[in-house]
């Protein structure tokens, strides 16, 4: 009797076991359950949270807006030469590229004429390359006058002819100038405006005694938009200066180059 009651025993306790770790289990998997739910409970909270949009107060409208009158016209004198300087360029390329287009109209019709007046009338009216032609034509038949007498005939017409050239290459030369002085003065100005702004930025902070990050870094970054402004102006004036002064150079050579054939035909009567 003694030893099948341990061998009854153990069989009892089996079952009772097995349902102790059953409810362990089950606590286990009510336990980890919870945690994915709560982490998609939570990142959908965070996906459902609206972004607060926070409006820049020291972007440009603000500069222009609480500007005094110093600020405000030192940006509409910046405006005046980005201005200036765009049409200058655009109004230069144009000149530039009639002026091309003339020399080879030139070039096609002119010596192909019989004489220079009927080369002159196959050129277009207004043509720079028309005009050295009529000037050298007109001081070589009108060599006449006590005063220009005294003056030889191969002078006469090589001051005429040059001094057409010298005309054609001031009116190339026109608004280059203006370039010039936007490409040099604008950071400058800038920089006039950003001394200003933060002028009156550090004034406002001292009167109001308090220097945090906010009350500094505000006007003083609203106030470096004038220095960057000024660049932005100056950058493609300098830059279209530079083009345009060379372009003046190859439409110069094709100029002279011209000048110097008609005066050479009407003294000599042939092209160098």
């Amino acid at each position: 009797m003694s030893l099948k009651n341990p061998a009854r025993a153990r069989r009892g306790a089996t079952p009772a076991l097995a349902a102790a770790l059953a409810l362990i289990a089950g606590l286990l998997l009510a336990l980890a359950l919870p945690e994915p739910a709560l982490a998609q409970a939570a990142s959908a909270a965070e996906a459902t949270v609206a972004q607060e949009t926070v409006a820049n107060p020291y972007g440009l409208e603000a500069l222009w807006r609480q500007g005094d009158f110093v600020a405000r016209g030192t940006l509409i004198i910046m405006v005046i030469m980005s201005i200036g300087s765009w049409y200058i360029i655009f109004t230069k390329l144009w000149e530039q590229r009639r002026l091309m287009k003339s020399a080879e109209v030139a070039a096609k019709n002119f010596w192909n004429a019989g004489s220079v007046k009927a080369g002159i009338d196959k050129l277009d009216e207004g043509s720079a390359f028309r005009f050295i032609a009529e000037s050298g034509q007109n001081a070589s038949e009108h060599h006449e006058g006590t005063l220009v007498e005294q003056i030889d005939k191969h002078t006469w017409v090589s001051m005429s002819v040059q001094r057409a050239m010298d005309n054609i290459n001031s009116r190339l030369q026109d608004g280059l100038a203006f370039l010039a002085t936007v490409g040099s003065t604008a950071p400058f100005v800038g920089l006039f405006g950003t001394v200003w702004g933060i002028y009156h930025a550090l004034t406002a902070i001292g009167i109001s005694g308090q220097a945090s990050i906010d009350k500094v870094a505000g006007p003083v970054g609203e106030a470096l938009i004038m220095t960057a402004f000024g660049l932005a102006v100056a950058v493609p004036a300098v830059m279209g200066y530079n083009w345009l002064i060379r372009r003046n150079k190859s439409a110069m050579e094709q100029v002279r180059s011209f000048g110097n054939d008609v005066h050479n035909v009407l003294l000599a009567g042939k092209r160098a």
